[in-house]
């Protein structure tokens, strides 16, 4: 039985005191120290950039509060070996979710606090103990699902430090069930104690049972009902009737009708009961204080696991992050350069962001990106800084692979309207402020983000003043990306050395950005082609035209025939990527199509020797019957001495064997007859058209091919035969010359006691060990030889597993010394 054990008072006794942080609470001043070393400037360019929403995202992918704010609060590490070491473990994290899944991180709970007041002494209450075994048991469950047969990783360590205590956890999760329920065998004493109670209890309220169920109180009972009033059990009495009822009055009710009495009879065991549930409290104090001094003895590990649960938690969460964003670890760099393949911006609708390509720092350190408005320059600067500040934060980047990343000290960045009504402020000068203090910060390890550099002023002063900042941060050795609409910096960047264009395509026809972004291609902004779409006169727009020089609108020309001639190519290469995926589907489908039909080929042979098998299978029962018909006429013979009973069984027996040896030939799928390669001449080896048969050309007569196949001779034309050229058909067919030259039967002659199958395939020498044996049998020989050869021994394990099965072998040996050794075998057969 269970029942609540912990009181109120007992919870409020065991509040934690003021202690000295441990865990995130210590962890905290650091976070705020390395955010103090950033400087201001820095630190307002990871909010420009959108930074704290990814880590938003982050953090919704941890379970513990103390990594939660980790992760809210992360900052782009600037030392190239810290990001490397964050990159392997996010690598390592996504490899083990994409195995087995993530592990489970629940009942990671603060418990510093609680230990620390533990292990001065204190005693705990019974939340704080439940929080201090959860920790435990995640560890434990944490380490079990860490396999360290497996590859090693960059984050095993962490799971070695896991030390947990199961008798620990098991020994508080037994005595404590709920928060405010303690379990009976939490000790002896306690089950006791409450057995007592529950004595205690049923005693007195048997006692009170008897009163209210008895006639004389009927009349004295407001109702039949037993309560209690200040923990003792009492019944409700008339008030008209208190004299009749002798005992103890506890309350009384609001309308003075009804006072509740406590029945003399059981104050005795109302009393017992109070004194057993003050010894109860006092023995769940003394198992709490003594459970809380346990967990003060294992403080150190205890801690030790919560910390190392929590790195965990945070490094699987951005193996989590990683695997939702479709992300890929950037190969991280020292050089400044940055090479982003197909990266999307992780805030956009994946449904709808278009991927750009962009690089920098490696055949150019500035990069100026020109285009309309809305066209995707913003969110191209932005994607640029976003992914460099996420993959210095350890995390993965969406990208293709083979991007890469460098490591920069700081990403400064003026993009936005910074227009100030309080400070008074302008657009312009509101940016000019930024721009200041990036030029007083920017160095050789900077990223620098221009968003329409020089806009809000004179165009003239505007441009010259942009060229001018873009070439002093050049100087300082910073890498640049700017947008502007500026024809003088496309200017700038067509005709200074490191400075490359880019630009933000778009489509007039449909007044719709592309959003793809092409380097090396300065682009325009198209107020006039947009303006005349949108139903501008077209006499206004003449008027604007003649408003710009002639340098102007030759600079403009020429950028819309580059536009042209890019998108021609563009086209022809779409083009040609096609067909080349076109042949290569052809191709693919051909060599398909080629090797099924080689497997249908293959299995219609399987099918013809599995019949081939079958029809051998037969013939040997067939054998078996003759032979036992051999043997009765033998015995036949011996009473009568007739040989020529004897003759006619042989006959007979001989037909019968030819009979079955012609049923052992099955028809193949015609092949194919190829071409030649040369002429057929007299003397050619060639094989008959849907047949196996070979025969030799003994005269040419234009297409007609005079043959002999064994003693027949055949007429034939040249495209129904077949040429066979290698040595080793020839050899073969010499092979088989001798074996059936062997095994040759001189009418009723006995047969020969040796056979020659070297040189012949397995399934050729069956066939022919099988004749020689069957011959054998009949010549009445008890001993024969099969040569068989030594090479690689594939022959002799062939022969030695027929003779195995052969119902007329009696046993068999390799030949001895003067025999031919191994490459020989020795047959005895049965009589």
């Amino acid at each position: 039985m269970v029942l609540t054990g912990v009181t109120r008072e007992m919870q409020e006794n065991a509040t934690p005191a003021k202690a000295p942080t441990y865990g995130a609470a210590a962890m905290r001043p650091r976070f705020v120290l390395w955010r103090k070393n950033m400087s201001e400037l820095f630190d307002k360019s990871i909010r420009t950039l959108e930074l704290p929403a990814v880590l938003k995202m982050l953090s919704e992918q941890t379970n513990s509060a103390e990594s939660r704010e980790k992760a809210l609060s992360m900052v782009p590490q600037t030392d190239v070996d810290d990001v490397r070491r964050l990159q392997d473990e996010t690598d390592a994290a996504r490899a083990m979710i994409g195995l087995k899944g993530s592990p489970a991180f629940s009942g990671i709970k603060p418990v510093a606090e609680s230990l620390y007041r533990a292990d001065h002494g204190g005693a705990l209450n019974t939340r704080e103990l439940l929080d201090i075994a959860g920790v435990l048991r995640c560890a434990r469950r944490v380490r079990d699902y860490f396999n360290d047969d497996g590859e090693k990783s960059a984050i095993d360590y962490l799971f070695f430090a896991l030390r947990g205590n199961r008798f620990l956890e098991e020994k508080i999760f037994t005595a404590i069930l709920e928060e405010d329920v303690i379990a009976d065998n939490a000790s002896p004493a306690l089950a006791d104690i409450r057995r007592h109670i529950r004595a205690a209890a049923s005693k007195g309220r048997q006692i009170l049972q008897k009163i209210i169920s008895s006639q004389s109180y009927s009349k004295v009972l407001q109702e039949a009902i037993i309560t209690q009033r200040d923990g003792r059990f009492v019944v409700p009495v008339k008030a008209e009737f208190r004299g009749s009822m002798p005992g103890l009055v506890h309350d009384v009710s609001s309308s003075g009708a009804t006072i509740f009495v406590e029945p003399m009879g059981v104050v005795q065991a109302n009393n017992e009961l109070k004194e057993l549930e003050a010894k109860e409290k006092k023995e769940i104090e003394r198992i709490l204080r003594a459970l809380s001094a346990e967990a003060a003895g294992c403080h150190n590990d205890i801690l030790s696991d919560y910390d190392m649960l929590v790195r965990l938690d945070l490094i699987f969460a951005r193996g989590q992050l990683s695997y939702k964003m479709n992300a890929t670890r950037p190969e991280i760099r020292r050089n400044g350069s940055i090479c982003l393949r197909h990266a999307r911006h992780p805030l956009l609708d994946t449904g709808k962001a278009v991927p750009i390509t962009i690089e920098l720092g490696q055949k150019f350190d500035t990069l100026v990106i020109t285009g309309p408005n809305t066209g995707g320059k913003t969110v191209s600067l932005k994607t640029l800084g976003l992914l460099t500040l996420m993959a210095q934060c350890g995390l993965h980047i969406p990208a293709d692979d083979r991007s890469a990343v460098s490591v920069f000290d700081r990403v400064l960045a003026d993009i936005g309207d910074e227009q100030s009504i309080e400070q008074s402020l302008s657009t312009f000068s509101a940016h000019m402020v930024n721009i200041v203090r990036i030029l007083e910060e920017a160095d050789g390890h900077s990223l620098i983000l221009f968003d329409e550099l020089g806009a809000g002023t004179d165009p003239v002063e505007g441009a010259a003043l942009a060229i001018a900042i873009i070439q002093h941060v050049r100087e300082r050795g910073g890498r640049v990306a700017a947008t502007t609409h500026y024809a003088e910096l496309k200017t700038f960047a067509m005709t200074t050395q490191g400075v490359e264009n880019a630009s933000c395509e778009f489509d007039v026809e449909t007044l719709r950005p592309t959003y793809k972004l092409l380097i090396g291609i300065p682009g325009k902004s198209n107020a006039f082609a947009i303006s005349q779409r949108l139903g501008l006169d077209p006499a206004v727009i003449e008027t604007a035209k003649a408003q710009m020089d002639s340098e102007s609108i030759r600079f403009e020309d020429v950028l819309t025939q580059l536009e042209e001639k890019r998108q021609r190519l563009e086209r022809d290469q779409t083009e040609a990527e096609r067909l080349r995926s076109q042949r290569e589907a052809d191709a693919r489908r051909a060599h398909e199509f080629r090797e099924q039909m080689e497997r249908a080929k293959e299995n219609a042979r399987t099918r013809g020797e599995a019949e081939a098998r079958r029809i051998v299978r037969e013939a040997r029962a067939q054998a078996d019957a003759i032979f036992e018909e051999l043997a009765r006429l033998r015995k036949e013979q011996e009473k009568n001495a007739s040989w020529q009973n004897v003759n006619d069984a042989r006959a007979a027996i001989r037909g019968k064997l030819n009979q079955m040896e012609e049923e052992l030939h099955f028809e193949e799928e015609k092949e194919p007859i190829p071409a030649p390669s040369r002429p057929i001449r007299e003397g050619d080896l060639v094989e008959l058209g849907g047949t196996r048969k070979q025969a030799v050309v003994t005269a040419v007569n234009g297409e007609k091919l005079q043959l002999l196949a064994g003693n027949m001779k055949l007429t034939v034309k040249a495209g129904e035969v077949r040429l066979i050229e290698d040595a080793e058909t020839l050899a073969k067919r010499e092979a088989k010359k001798r074996a059936a030259a062997t095994v040759r039967l001189a009418g009723a002659r006995a047969a020969v006691n040796e056979l020659d199958i070297r040189g012949l395939m397995t399934d050729e020498a069956d066939l022919q060990v099988e004749r020689f044996i069957d011959n054998a049998v009949v010549g009445k020989l008890n001993v024969v030889t099969i040569i068989h050869g030594k090479g690689t021994g594939a022959l002799r394990k062939a022969v030695h597993q027929q003779l195995r099965r052969h119902p007329s072998v009696k046993s068999f040996r390799l030949g001895r010394y003067g025999e031919g050794e191994d490459g020989v075998t020795v047959v005895e057969l049965r009589q």
